[in-house]
């Protein structure tokens, strides 16, 4: 345990896999280079509470910053690796200085897509959030009575739109797609969040694209959107996906396949470098995914950790996300690409619903809205590899627990 390892980044993944390792009393030298300012902190309350004003950059931080000295874990923050020398095994940082590794993990995260710079993407009042700085110039921007654009309708846009009502602005969707939430979820669910949009005042235009963002003296002013109507818009926030931080693993040479490719030990096509988070390509029932979730994050970083540390056990995905939109708690177990069937079942408070899908006949995934029993025996049945009798499952008199036993 005396060969350094050196991780690049400083979101969950990363920090996950250092904790594990001084959990498992590994005393290796450690090195987080994060290219932020700030702490390893959490990045989804950035576009919910912290957004809101709820919880401070504080609050966020996955650990004060004693702790680090205290695990000899070295933190070089507002740093960045520009270069991977795999034969060397060094890692050159933006300084010019080299660091030199026994292992190498890659924890890059993934960055939001922005819009092209011809259509309007680069003026101001045009926003993604990626980090706290973003969602800070994005809070001032919030004030009551604006109009805001939020340019994608999935869990990103929905999101923002939620915290943009809630903030007291003037807000619609555009959605180039049929529906909204079209690539991650079913037209039940999409549906359901729908109309808990519309009810609370939200413009939602779906098959609506965008042509180009106007401005004025260098500012957003209005959008032209593709069924030709001018929309006014005094601040746009793109959430149209995310593209993994394969850069350095391409540039080194790994296998990179929109994002960067590991086996069921988080390791890369080098078996020195290790990949974990939004930034991996990992095997999952037999395709290669990538799952942007804390619980991957965290899971699939835990699990290299203990092959860090001289354990051989694979990481097998046990996928479960969450969105929280106003007062409703979307949670999601398993993982639902490729369904053919899907089911509705009522919950027992008002308010309450869950989908579940099912492909060839086997249960894949649940969406539990506001429907906590859903979720939880949802997942325990995906994690038992077993798929409940569907009339049980359609009759609301069924106790949902019961099908576990």
């Amino acid at each position: 345990m005396t060969g350094r390892l050196v991780v690049v980044g400083g979101g969950q993944a990363a920090f996950a896999l250092v904790a594990k390792l001084r959990a498992l009393k590994d005393t290796r030298p450690i090195t987080i280079v994060s290219a932020e300012a700030s702490l390893p902190y959490q990045r989804p309350p950035l576009s919910k509470k912290y957004l809101l004003g709820e919880a401070d950059l504080g609050r966020l931080h996955f650990r004060p910053e004693t702790w680090y000295p205290e695990h000899d874990v070295d933190l070089r923050l507002s740093t960045e690796v520009s270069a991977i020398d795999r034969e060397r095994k060094t890692v050159t940082l933006n300084d010019g200085s080299e660091l030199s590794y026994t292992y190498l993990a890659l924890a890059t995260g993934a960055a939001p897509r922005r819009l092209p710079a011809e259509i309007g993407g680069a003026l101001k009042g045009v926003y993604t959030v990626r980090d706290y700085l973003d969602a800070d110039q994005l809070g001032l921007e919030m004030t009551e009575g604006r109009r805001a654009l939020i340019v994608g309708g999935g869990y990103i846009g929905l999101e923002a739109a939620a915290v943009a009502r809630g903030r007291g602005l003037h807000v619609t969707v555009i959605e180039m797609a049929d529906r909204i939430l079209q690539r991650v979820a079913s037209p039940a669910t999409a549906t359901i969040f729908k109309a808990i949009h519309i009810a609370r005042g939200v413009d939602i235009r779906e098959k609506t694209g965008l042509v180009r963002l106007i401005g004025e003296d260098g500012r957003v002013t209005s959008a032209e959107l593709s069924d030709g109507f001018v929309l006014p818009a005094d601040i746009v926030i793109v959430g149209i996906g995310v593209s993994a931080n394969d850069r350095l693993a391409r540039e080194a040479g790994l296998e990179v396949e929109n994002g960067i490719v590991v086996d069921e030990h988080a390791r890369t096509s080098d078996p020195a470098i290790f990949a974990m988070g939004d930034c991996a390509v990992l095997p999952f029932e037999g395709n290669r995914v990538r799952l942007e979730s804390v619980q991957n994050a965290v899971d699939q970083a835990e699990a290299a950790a203990a092959v860090i540390a001289g354990g051989t056990d694979p990481y097998v995905p046990k996928p479960w996300f969450w969105s929280d939109q106003y007062d409703v708690k979307l949670q999601i177990a398993g993982f639902c690409a490729g369904y053919d069937d899907t089911l509705v079942r009522p919950g027992q408070r008002e308010g309450s619903v869950s989908v579940w899908y099912f492909r060839d006949g086997r249960l894949i995934a649940v969406d539990a809205v506001n429907d906590a029993k859903a979720y939880v025996v949802g997942k325990k049945l995906l994690e038992l590899g077993r798929t409940p009798d569907r009339a049980a499952l359609e009759d609301p008199a069924t106790d949902l627990k019961a099908l576990t036993l």
